[in-house]
């Protein structure tokens, strides 16, 4: 694996850890544990979107949903079947896990509910009035030109 170094890069900016987080996110995104649980993003509406996680076993007492800033973080405690318990198989994974979002400044959490074993996390955008675009009026008519022409 090759490795990035933009350091260079990064020593010159202020302001930009968020860029770096992103960028070493991104890097790190081959993992295998990144794969569990499975997850959908939708977009619901104009302003409204929808993370949809497959949180099985999962009661909800063993999930977590939190935004710190710009980063969503979805956490369940896994549960085992106990000691007395012997599986023939086992295929549903309860293991703990953490997952992170990186979510825009604009972007705020609206609610999560758990329905037939997926976790639903609803998110909307909130542009403020001064990101908002916003139509300029024009007034006035435009200076006249004077020339003079000698004849």
């Amino acid at each position: 694996m090759r490795t990035q170094i933009l350091t260079p890069l990064l020593r010159s900016t202020i302001g930009f850890d968020r860029f770096d987080r992103l960028l070493d996110a991104a890097t790190h995104a081959s993992r295998a544990e990144v794969s569990y649980p499975p997850y959908d993003i939708e977009k619901t509406g104009e302003n409204d979107y929808r993370i949809t996680m497959a949180v099985a076993g999962f009661a909800n007492g063993d999930l977590d949903v939190t935004q710190r800033e710009s980063v969503l973080v979805i956490s369940g405690k896994g549960q085992d079947g106990g000691e007395d318990t012997a599986f023939l198989h086992r295929g549903i994974a309860r293991r703990a896990f953490e997952r992170r979002f990186e979510l825009a400044d604009t972007v705020k959490v609206a609610g999560a509910n758990v329905e037939l074993g997926l976790l639903h996390v609803d998110l909307v955008r909130e542009i403020p009035e001064h990101r908002k675009p916003r139509r300029i009026e024009i007034t006035g008519a435009a200076p006249a030109i004077e020339q003079d022409r000698a004849a």
